[in-house]
């Protein structure tokens, strides 16, 4: 048998004859980190389609910056820049772990039933049970409710002081009349648009806001008194927590998140953590310089929106111009998410023929009538409905729920099948389940107390 006239490589083995035409490598294969590829047939080739990092992260991002934010300066007004900026970093951490407990969670499950593309109330169902999957349910459908009536009322409330001056009407229009509008124009809207079409308008929403964000931005540092940055109350945080919760609130998202990514657990981490680090920036920068831009005789005052006074001028035409058009259009945006869930939900409780206009007018009616009769009947319960959502809500759905999830699967060691992506075993899970039971056992005092 005639021999190679050159050496194998270092490092092979050779079974049988010393020259063996297939040599078998040290080397271990690559490690699969995925749980499974996106896999689509293209004429007669299957091509791979693996999710994006940068649209994951976007999509963290694009869910997180919403309504919540327009909240935040009337609830850190009495506290100051200093101490509020200070807490919503501790809320973004708080939320960041419920996050990756909700990912790691995912990831779980998908294994064990063996299927991607999972709801977060599938997930909780699997693994906490019926009755607590229930609970979840009820819980979910609660705050969506309650987010949904704050976005038709603050909405409804800036789309009626919009008309009234584009109209030139000296007195502001009621506030039953923009809460109406706002829900028949954008609930109409989503009722007979295609999805596509949806979603096109939806990103263009999404444009108006960032691009009115950074115009905001750049001309409220104009406005900024560098003075009151140094007012501080940290007794005064408080109020702000529940608010905060959920103006950082992305979750329901997440096992959309695990599944594009095809389960692999760092590049999930990765576009949890920069997909919520970028609205933690925003909201800083943002509360910064509204609250540098009020008068310092308002600082302190509970009783006080600093947004309506820079809607209306106050400090500056165009700063009022583009406030007005950054709320509005954050609530529009936070609006038609919020609408697309409640309409999901109430398709797997009662099937209809949804592709027909007769069949999705009762889950459109299902979904925006109660909303608009409470906005109509308290006009000023946008702030009181950000609160329950936060307080009980958010609480159970990010805090409680997540941490019994983790606690109940066993903790076993990282590896790919079994990925570990939140370090501090059941002590974390302890504090979790604590941050959250404190939050509601204050909210149900002061409303005892009321």
């Amino acid at each position: 048998m005639k021999t190679p006239s050159s050496p194998l490589p270092p490092g092979v083995k050779t079974p049988g004859y010393p020259y063996s035409p297939l040599p078998i490598f040290k080397e271990e294969p690559p490690e699969v980190t995925q749980l499974f590829s996106h896999l689509e047939l293209d004429g007669n080739k299957l091509t791979h389609q693996p999710g994006s990092v940068l649209g994951s992260i976007a999509l963290v991002a694009g869910t997180t910056i919403g309504a919540g934010i327009l909240a935040l300066p009337t609830v850190t007004l009495p506290s100051g820049v200093v101490p509020s900026t200070v807490l919503l970093t501790g809320i973004w951490l708080y939320t960041l772990v419920s996050g990756l407990l909700i990912a790691e969670a995912t990831l779980r499950t998908m294994r064990d039933v063996g299927r991607p593309s999972l709801g977060l109330l599938v997930i909780i169902q699997n693994t906490l049970g019926k009755l607590l999957g229930k609970i979840g349910g009820g819980t979910y459908l609660f705050l969506q409710y309650a987010l949904l009536v704050a976005y038709v009322s603050e909405g409804g409330e800036i789309l009626g002081s919009a008309i009234s001056k584009m109209c030139g009407i000296q007195n502001v229009i009621p506030t039953w009349i923009g809460t109406t509008v706002f829900s028949l124009l954008f609930g109409g809207i989503m009722y007979v648009g295609r999805e596509r079409f949806i979603e096109k308008l939806n990103s263009a929403f999404v444009a108006i806001v960032i691009a009115s964000f950074l115009g905001l931005f750049l001309l409220g540092l104009t406005q900024v008194h560098p003075t009151q940055f140094l007012f501080q109350n940290w007794a005064a945080l408080s109020p702000a927590v529940s608010v905060m919760f959920v103006a950082l609130f992305y979750h329901n998202i997440v096992p959309v998140i695990v599944s594009q990514l095809e389960g692999d657990a760092r590049k999930i981490r990765q576009s949890i953590v920069i997909g919520s680090v970028i609205p933690l920036i925003m909201f800083v920068a943002w509360n910064a310089v509204i609250l540098g831009s009020v008068s310092s005789d308002m600082v302190g005052k509970i009783a006080f929106d600093p947004l309506d006074v820079l809607r209306s001028g106050g400090a500056g035409e165009w700063l009022g111009v583009l406030v007005s058009i950054f709320s509005e259009f954050a609530i529009v945006t936070s609006f038609i998410g919020c609408v697309y869930g409640l309409v999901d939900f109430w398709k797997d409780i009662y099937p209809v023929e949804h592709h027909q206009l007769s069949g999705r007018l009762s889950l459109y009616s299902l979904v925006l009538v109660p909303p608009m009769g409470l906005s109509v009947i308290n006009p000023s319960i946008f702030f009181s409905a950000l609160d329950y959502a936060g307080t009980f809500g958010v609480s159970v759905l990010i805090g409680i729920i997540p941490a019994l999830m983790s606690w109940k699967q066993p903790q076993e060691q990282s590896n790919t099948m079994n990925p570990l992506i939140v370090p501090g075993g059941k002590l974390t899970l302890i504090v979790m389940i604590g941050v959250a039971l404190v939050l509601i056992g204050k909210q149900i005092l002061s409303m005892y107390r009321l």
